[in-house]
This record gives C-alpha cells, sequence and structure tokens, in this order.
C-alpha cells in the first residue's frame, strides 16, 4: 500500500548567540516531516502493526535520510514525533514511528546505535509538537537531553498525520551541566 503524501517540510535553523554568548560548537536542528494520509481506516482496527510494517520503511525513507542531509553536519543528537489529526488516534502514528523499519532508516543515515526518543499525539490542524532529542550513541549524555518544538500550520488536518526527524549537530547550547549520575556519586 503506497502511502498519500500531501506535503513533505524542510525545517533548519542554527543557533549563534544564547544568553549574551557565543554558541561553540554552532547549534544546529534540522526537522524534516512528511504530512501523509492517515493510512489506517476511520474507527476502531485492532491490527495497527500489519499496515505498519507495510509503509513504515517508504516514510522512514522521506524523512530520515532528508532530515541528515539537511542538517549539513555530522548528527550528535535525534529524535521523531508523529501528530495525529482529530479523526485518526495517537496509537496511529505510534504504531508508524515505533516500527524498527521506519527507525532503522533514520538511524542508519544518521549513524546511530541508540533508540530514538519519540513524541506523539493527537491535535489540531497547527498544533506544536516537541520533538525529543538524545545523543545518537549515548541517551544519558546530559547535554544532548532537549526538546525541539515544531508546527505546521496547516497540518495535520482531521485525516492527516505528521511524521517527523529532527537531528542536532551538538547539544544544547552553552550546556554545562555535570555527567549523568554525578549528583549521587560519593
Amino acid at each position: 500500500m503506497p502511502i498519500s503524501v500531501r506535503k513533505i517540510v524542510h525545517h533548519l535553523e542554527e543557533t549563534r548567540l544564547e544568553n549574551g554568548q557565543t554558541v561553540q560548537p554552532l547549534h544546529r536542528v534540522a526537522i524534516v516531516a512528511a504530512v501523509i494520509e492517515n493510512p489506517y481506516p476511520p474507527g476502531y482496527v485492532e491490527d495497527l502493526v500489519s499496515l505498519a510494517d507495510e509503509v513504515a520503511e517508504e516514510i522512514g525513507q522521506l524523512v530520515g535520510p532528508a532530515c541528515v542531509e539537511l542538517l549539513g553536519a555530522e548528527v550528535e543528537g535525534y529524535g521523531k514525533a508523529a501528530l495525529v489529526g482529530l479523526d485518526g488516534e495517537v496509537e496511529h502514528g505510534s504504531a508508524l514511528i515505533h516500527n524498527l523499519r521506519f527507525g532503522n532508516v533514520f538511524r542508519g543515515a544518521a549513524g546511530g546505535t541508540e533508540l530514538l526518543p519519540a513524541a506523539e499525539k493527537v491535535g489540531v490542524c497547527g498544533a506544536t509538537i516537541d520533538i525529543a532529542i538524545k545523543h545518537k550513541l549515548d541517551a544519558k549524555t546530559r547535554s544532548h537531553h532537549q526538546t525541539i518544538p515544531f508546527t505546521v500550520p496547516d497540518a495535520p488536518r482531521p485525516r492527516e498525520i505528521l511524521i517527523a526527524c529532527a537531528a542536532t549537530s551538538a547539544g544544547r547550547p552553552l550546556a554545562r551541566l555535570a555527567a549523568f549520575g554525578a549528583e549521587v556519586a560519593s
């Protein structure tokens, strides 16, 4: 079953100054999102996995490698998100992004080994979703824990799902917290 794509959105930002301080290294965030027709029929469907297995890799190919390319730098952190329109359910988005056929495409393109942190919810057209980010090789690397807000003003429509991948080139701007667990070390 081929997916129906209404639009692909590319978003890139660079943070150069934070709180009056120069950000070094430069903090880049890339997000690529596909706004697709919800592949699940309206109403309750018991088996969400079979359809996700059919389409998840295709969706991953649309957004994962493109996100890495858009970043234009080595990926250090990454995450994924699904924002489901009102005539769907959060489980529809979860089935699509919590599928290794989707995640492995992005993980491979980014050179990552950790599972991708995720955000998923149902929302109205133009809703914001906060995409969780973790380090691609070690999820306990505290400097890379962050969330990136993302919105597409005309998506998702009621029978759509917005699927996004996000990548960062560094940890949080001006990250300076101690290593994970340092506060309890003796």
